[in-house]
Parts: structure tokens; sequence; C-alpha cells
């Protein structure tokens, strides 16, 4: 049975934790330090639960303002269309389509071509070697290991390697709610059009398979083909779409 959009989102969350929350009914505000839109942005989780909005947002941006961040408001479709037309007349910009693939997730294991580690989240070098080939700051790499240390649930990060043996494709691999989730999925620059994002993709799968995930989910900006195109291969459909909407500045 394919999943909800509510199923999804619970799970994507939970496997992207932010530092701070605040809760407003069925609305969460989430705040990283301005690390990741997903972490810093406001998500509903009830479309019926827009009443009010026009004044809920204000509220919560504040947070945002106070916090030195530009406001931001993520609408999935468990936003309610009151969000949406309050948003619009505020002048709240749109921006960043993305597009949510799921697909069944089934126990066989797929073929990876290249040698593989698999590493806790917590652990210093698998973030130095997929920070290098995300060409992440020393700043960046911080806040990733804050978000990831706030971690509740099953975590792998995953590297393959070329075949001189060094690190050339990363992903983070979750297990929520029985949901198999893949972040910060990245392939060396120099490297790419090798196979090997299929080859981090295979062992992310094969990892969250054996971990007893029933479902799989994965998010991706909307014009980034090559990427839809490797995730649609390996039998993810598309399940909605959701975009972001920014406060003027």
């Amino acid at each position: 049975m394919p999943l909800t959009p509510t199923q999804i989102e619970h799970a994507t969350l939970l496997a992207w934790p932010a530092l701070e929350e605040v809760s407003d009914r069925s609305w969460s505000a989430r705040f990283a330090r301005g690390y990741t839109k997903r972490a810093n942005s406001i998500h509903c989780f009830d479309p019926a639960d827009d009443t009010d909005a026009a004044e809920r947002i204000d509220a919560l941006a504040e947070h945002y303002r106070q916090r030195g961040l530009r406001p931001v408001f993520r609408l999935t479709p468990l936003a309610g269309p009151a969000i949406s037309a309050a948003l619009d007349e505020k002048g709240w910009d749109n921006y960043e389509p993305s597009e949510v693939l799921s697909m069944p997730l089934d126990t066989r294991q797929r073929p990876v071509p290249a040698t593989t580690r698999y590493f806790e989240a917590a652990d210093p070098e698998w973030r130095l070697l997929q920070g290098a080939m995300a060409d992440y700051q020393p700043e960046t790499s911080a806040l990733l290991g804050e978000i990831l240390d706030q971690l509740t649930v099953p975590a792998r990060g995953v590297i393959v390697y070329d075949d001189a043996q060094q690190p050339a494709g990363a992903a983070l691999a979750i297990v929520a709610q029985g949901t198999a989730v893949f972040l910060n999925v990245v392939v060396d620059a120099a490297k790419r059009g090798q196979g090997l994002g299929r080859a981090v993709m295979h062992a992310s799968l094969n990892w969250t398979a054996q971990m007893e995930a029933t479902n799989a989910a994965i998010q991706v900006l909307a014009d980034n083909d090559a990427a839809l195109g490797l995730y649609r291969s390996l039998g993810f459909a598309d399940a909605y779409g959701y975009h972001y909407r920014r406060a003027p500045l």
C-alpha cells in the first residue's frame, strides 16, 4: 500500500531533526541555525488546521526573526488552502519546488559494484568524508553533526569507493516508522557519470531493507533531472510535490 503524505512527512522529519521546535496545534516551526530549509521552516500536518492562518504565521515568523533567520513555510499537501492564501496576501515568494518519491521496499539485496562502508551516523570519519564531497564549510559540517546527534531512529552513513579505493559517493540512510529515508546523497564531482550514484543508493537500500523498512521515500529538487532519473530507475514513483514560501526581506 502506498505511503500517505502524512506518513512520509512524519518519517522524513524524524529522519532530519531540528535543533529547536515551537508548536502551534498541528503546525511546527523548526530551527537549526539556518542549515537546510527542512530544518528551518514552518510545517503543517493537518489540512483542516488552517484557521487564523495569517495571525499564526505572523507569530511564528517572529521566532525566526528573533534568531536572525528569514521566515520560511514549507507547503505540502498537508497545508490547508487558507495558509497559501495568507502567504499570498503577505507577499511571501514561492521558491524551490521539489518532489517526493516513494516505493515499497522488498528484502532483496541489490548489486553494489563498489567497495562499501557503513558508519554510525555519529562517526566523525563519515561526516568528514561526506562533507568533503559536498564541499561543506567547517561551520556547515559542525551543524550537520549537531543535527545528526539529535537522531532517535536507526541511521547509517554510507560511503562507496572508486576503483582506486578513494571515497566517491555518500548518503545518509535512515529508518523512521518503518520507512527508509535517504538524505545527503552526493557523488564526488569529478567522478559523476560512472554509476556511483546508483551504487551508493543500492548500498543504502540494502541496509534499510535489512533493518526491515517496508517502504522508502526520498525528496529531490524538481529541476534535478539527473537525480529524478536515477531514483525513478530504482523503482521510486512520484508521490507529491511541495515548495517553500519565504517572507519578504
